[in-house]
């Protein structure tokens, strides 16, 4: 390997593979990694802290010697662990999680956490302690949230894959933003990587984002709970059968998408047809999206009010407003509003939904939406400093399919079939029922081996450059 390019172009089970024949050392992926890193993230501001450099070789395992990177929402020992937040600016941890032993098991080796929006409350990272992390595909666009830095990192060829989760789009959103695959497992799928106990907690779901298939499938196998059923294990092939496909464009709020957005649903229809599977349009479930809406903020409030209620207990002084971005107090003060019974009547909110939409959804194998209902949005457009009502307004069409699969805990992915007449990517959603991951990722092999995507580089890349 005589470029950092070579590399890049690498999905990480090609890495692993390689350093396991000799051909490169777990040294010279590393030093490579940092390079990647080194030259592109000044632009990007994907990448908020680097990891140390390995004192001995990787375990052996299946990705050993292949650097990831890890969303700052979780822990790692040695690094600063800030949740996006000038509240935890300074925090270091020793912490490891149970999904972090296992990541480290695996071999993988971690060159750095990645950006988020503050919380990962926001579909969009920027915030006032880090800035804001940039697309590769249009520097002026949002890679989105809250996994953008991961997004923008793996679009940018730094890394193979990065760690992600999704509480509400937070995996999905940003793989189309960015070109990428984003599976969000079913709930429980995964051991343990947040022990918070909270509602929102138990609506997200950990994975990656990854230029492959068979790297996300490969992660969710050596991350899975075994003593939670029927396990799905490395899924390696492409379905055979032909799959019942429902396939509806309005969003949660009832909304049509852009016509380029609609442009995407349609060429997605088209090639699932031409794989020979039944797809029918239809008008998707009817919620109450006002009540939903308002119950899932009620329920990031609930968390986000536990944290400072956490730290008001263990310090001197409360936590102050200059500590949290101004839509962070908005949540806390809505679930003031509604009073003590909020959440529990969120809770039950949730709840019908959940059933209104397993209802409807349970004649399909699976189900075909748009990620979001706009393509990529300017840099600002999602700024934590905006109004509540504003912010709620835009992101019910950012996250306008998304929430619906966290809060029912349904597998969903977003796979990268589209580009813009503008260049900008638009990923195709397709959720399935609880448990059913092992047929998601089945028909993401089927779909990139149909519309292979692995090349296309965003113009903002370690391939793009040549370097």
């Amino acid at each position: 390997m005589t470029s950092l390019s070579e590399l890049a172009r690498l999905d990480a089970v090609a890495q692993a593979e390689l350093c396991k024949r000799g051909e490169v050392t777990a040294a010279e992926l590393w030093a490579a990694c940092q390079a990647r890193i080194s030259a592109l993230n000044p632009l990007l501001r994907a990448v908020i802290e680097l990891g140390h450099e390995p004192a001995s070789s990787a375990p052996p395992g299946p990705l050993s010697g292949v650097p990831f990177l890890l969303k700052d929402a979780s822990p790692w020992p040695g690094l600063r662990w800030s949740l996006g937040a000038r509240l935890f600016a300074q925090r270091v941890t020793q912490q490891q999680t149970d999904y972090g032993k296992r990541l480290v098991e695996s071999g993988l080796v971690c060159a750095g956490k990645t950006a988020l929006s503050e919380f990962g409350l926001l579909a969009s990272t920027e915030t006032l302690l880090e800035g804001a992390t940039h697309n590769p595909w249009a520097l002026s666009r949002s890679p989105m949230g809250s996994s953008g830095g991961s997004a923008a990192a793996v679009a940018a060829g730094m890394v193979p894959l990065a760690h992600a989760n999704d509480g509400g789009g937070s995996i999905r959103v940003p793989a189309s933003a960015c070109g990428l695959f984003g599976f969000k497992p079913s709930r429980g799928r995964t051991v343990v990587a947040n022990r918070s106990g909270s509602d929102f907690a138990d609506m997200t779901s950990e994975h990656c984002l990854s230029r492959s298939v068979r790297d996300s499938a490969l992660f969710l196998s050596l991350t899975e709970d075994l003593t939670q059923g029927d396990s799905v294990g490395f899924v390696r092939e492409p379905i055979k059968s032909a799959l019942r496909v429902g396939a509806w464009t309005k969003t949660l709020s009832r909304e049509e998408p852009s016509q380029e957005v609609r442009l995407a649903h349609e060429n997605a229809v088209a090639l699932l047809r031409d794989l020979g599977h039944q797809v029918e349009e239809v008008e998707g479930p009817l919620l109450d999206f006002e009540r939903l809406g308002e119950a899932f903020y009620l329920v990031a409030g609930a968390a986000v009010s536990n944290v400072i209620e956490t730290i008001d207990r263990t310090r001197r002084e409360p936590v102050q407003q200059t500590e949290l971005e101004p839509f962070t107090w908005s949540l806390v003060e809505l679930l003031e509003e509604r009073g003590p019974d909020a959440l529990s009547s969120a809770r039950t909110t949730i709840a019908a939904a959940v059933a209104t939409y397993r209802a409807f959804t349970q004649r399909f194998d699976v189900v075909l939406t748009p990620v979001s209902a706009d393509e990529p949005p300017p840099l600002g457009w999602l700024s934590p400093l905006l109004p509540r009502d504003v912010l709620l307004a835009r992101t019910a069409r950012a996250l306008g399919y998304t929430p619906i699969q966290n809060i029912a805990g349904c597998p969903a992915m977003s796979v990268p079939l589209f580009w813009t007449s503008a260049g900008l990517p638009l990923g195709a959603h397709l959720a399935a029922a609880r448990g059913r991951d092992a047929l998601l990722l089945g028909l993401a092999y089927q779909l990139e081996r149909a519309r292979p995507w692995q090349q296309r580089w965003a113009p903002v890349s370690i391939v793009a450059l040549d370097l």
